[in-house]
């Protein structure tokens, strides 16, 4: 019997929550130029709804884990993958800009309160021994909606527009909270001790005092320099006279795909590669296809780039996670919060970024301006980080 047989039941509800909520995350990138179309915008303005989705997504953290304890784990999940429906549904109904941009803030919040509280109950279920086994699979729901999300609403854009797409999109992701929620019935949860304040403050002083806190400043340089070009993607092949939805999704989706490969190669690289290893090649790796899309070639070059380029991603992003989940043991939860609130504060600012940077000195300076900040990265990373024991973790007896 393989360890992930022994996983519990309840993991495969979790990976569905992750799922569901991933599938509106990317879901307006590949139909941007058509959202602009309609408000009458740039396509700089209309990048402002990745912006507004990632800074709710980053700012409602800090306050996730008091609500996780008020409330349950699990019923929070449920409840935010019900707004997250519900707001998407409400935004193909928008009738100016800022109520879809209002629609954008609400799903935000709605899938902020799931990703990182389906970490944190996934360690909550299963022991150390087979924690990166059980954090792996919830990963792969995370990357699976992220491709379907992106390639499916490209699909869904060229047939039935960019209101077709938050609208199907949204039922989708009702329905799966309530799936979520008949499964997580009777399933055996555990809910840990609430947390106090003073337990609080002494857990946000251990997390900052590690000197593996750097790990904040790196996950925020990534989500500004890589996820914050996506929704320019689409915008890029229509340049190249590429005018698809359905070409743009399937290019966006090549990233996720290059996060699956990471996942099924990752137990063999790591050994060969070191951790070191891993983040300069990776961030190397992210840094040369950065650089190819600067080229602009062609969808299918550009596809493939894009696997490359989520393939590097992750190698890098997976050790700067398993940093941050080290810098405590005792405020773990609060610790991989703050790496989401850092990561999607890069996201919030990355569009806005590469939008006054594509604007004012052109599209190529400026993403090869991020490939050369992605490469530094690595080296620096490899530099700074040390694998350490956690100040407050308990040393065994001899």
């Amino acid at each position: 019997m393989t360890a992930s047989s022994r996983l519990p039941p309840a993991l495969n509800i979790i990976t569905l929550a992750t799922f569901a909520a991933s599938l509106s995350a990317r879901a307006l990138d590949p139909v941007l130029p058509h959202v602009a179309d309609d408000f009458g915008v740039s396509i700089a303005t209309a990048a402002s709804f990745a912006a507004a989705f990632a800074f709710t997504f980053a700012i409602i953290q800090p306050l996730l884990g008091a609500a996780a304890d008020l409330f349950g784990k699990a019923r929070l999940m449920i409840v935010c993958l019900v707004l997250l429906g519900l707001a998407n549904i409400l935004g193909a109904m928008a009738t100016s800009f800022w109520l879809l941009f209002a629609s954008r803030v609400l799903a935000g919040i709605g899938s902020g309160g799931v990703f990182p509280v389906a970490l944190s109950l996934t360690s909550d279920l299963v022991g150390s021994e087979k924690r990166q086994i059980a954090i792996g699979r919830t990963l792969m729901g995370s990357m699976t909606g992220n491709l379907l999300g992106a390639s499916v609403s490209g699909l869904i854009g060229d047939f039935l527009g960019w209101r077709g797409v938050l609208a199907a999109l949204g039922g989708l992701v009702v329905v799966a909270s309530i799936a979520v929620a008949a499964g997580f019935r009777g399933a055996a949860l555990t809910r840990p001790p609430k947390t106090n304040f003073a337990a609080l403050r002494h857990g946000y002083r251990t997390i900052f005092a590690n000197p593996n806190a750097f790990c904040y400043v790196a996950v925020f340089v990534e989500g500004c320099c890589v996820l914050g070009l996506f929704p320019y993607i689409a915008s890029f092949l229509f340049e190249l006279g590429e005018t698809s939805l359905s070409i743009a999704g399937l290019v966006i989706a090549g990233f996720a795909v290059g996060g699956l490969f990471y996942t099924l190669s990752v137990s063999r690289f790591l050994p060969l590669l070191g951790v070191k290893g891993m983040m300069i090649s990776g961030a190397t790796l992210v840094g040369l296809q950065l650089a190819v899309v600067a080229l602009g070639p062609s969808a299918k070059v550009q596809t493939l780039s894009l696997i490359f380029m989520g393939w590097g991603f992750y190698m890098i992003h997976g050790c700067l996670q398993v940093f941050a989940s080290d810098l405590s043991v005792e405020a773990r939860a609060t610790a991989l919060s703050l790496h989401s609130f850092f990561f999607f504060m890069g996201q919030t600012i990355g569009p806005i970024a590469y939008g006054v940077g594509i604007q004012h000195a052109g599209k190529v300076p400026t993403l090869l301006t991020a490939a050369a900040v992605m490469i530094a990265l690595g080296f620096v990373c490899a530099r700074l980080l040390r694998q350490t024991r956690p100040a407050d973790a308990v040393t065994p007896p001899l």
